[in-house]
């Protein structure tokens, strides 16, 4: 099973991913995490991700794709992986898309978990709090949520095009998000081989 995350920060992405990695026994990739482990690492991409995140910068596509596919394409040949994190807009999406074409990586679905604002505007509120984070103030939270809307939800409409999306009410309680994920997989993964493929389109 090849499987990707698409959801708002606060709607359970993490949570969802490993749920689906444990019970489909195959690798949770999380983009984020990868990233701190590469910089922890000290590997030569870890260094280069470094002197970004040191300026402040965001880390550049090519650099965070580079980790991604170090660890993709191994899972690929195994038992499969699930996605959390990346790509994080259409143009890493573009390029994810012609190198899973080069190395004959194809998705069974991208799942999308929906929140509304206010839902995720209450999680985050609550987790930070919980957590002691630095992002507890709501202008903060808000304008993560802007920057979703803005750069990383038209992927929504990106993989909907591509046959791959399936949508999840993600203002459910865990067991029943993940219950609704398992069944929806069940439907679109039987679908047969004729549904498009981001590999298809790339070609």
């Amino acid at each position: 099973m090849r499987l990707l995350m698409l959801a708002p920060p606060g709607a359970g992405k993490g949570t969802q991913a490993a749920r689906l990695a444990d019970h489909f026994g195959i690798e949770h990739i999380a983009s984020g995490d990868l990233l701190r482990e590469e910089v922890e690492a000290r590997t030569p991409l870890g260094q280069a991700a470094r002197e970004y995140l040191d300026r402040g910068d965001l880390v550049p596509d090519e650099v965070v794709m580079a980790m991604v596919a170090g660890r993709v394409l191994p899972a690929n040949e195994k038992d499969g992986f699930v996605l959390d994190g990346f790509p994080r807009n259409t143009r890493q999406a573009d390029e994810a898309r012609r190198l899973a074409a080069d190395a004959g990586v194809s998705l069974d679905a991208v799942i999308y978990l929906h929140v509304s604002d206010e839902e995720l505007l209450r999680r985050l509120l609550s987790r930070a709090k919980q957590e002691g984070r630095s992002d507890d103030q709501v202008a903060v939270i808000r304008h993560r949520l802007d920057v979703f809307n803005q750069v990383t939800r038209p992927l929504v409409d990106y993989f909907d095009q591509l046959g791959l999306l399936v949508t999840i009410n993600g203002e459910q309680p865990i067991d029943a998000v993940t219950e609704e994920i398992l069944q929806k997989l069940a439907v679109k993964t039987s679908q047969g081989p004729d549904r498009p493929r981001p590999g298809d389109a790339a070609r």
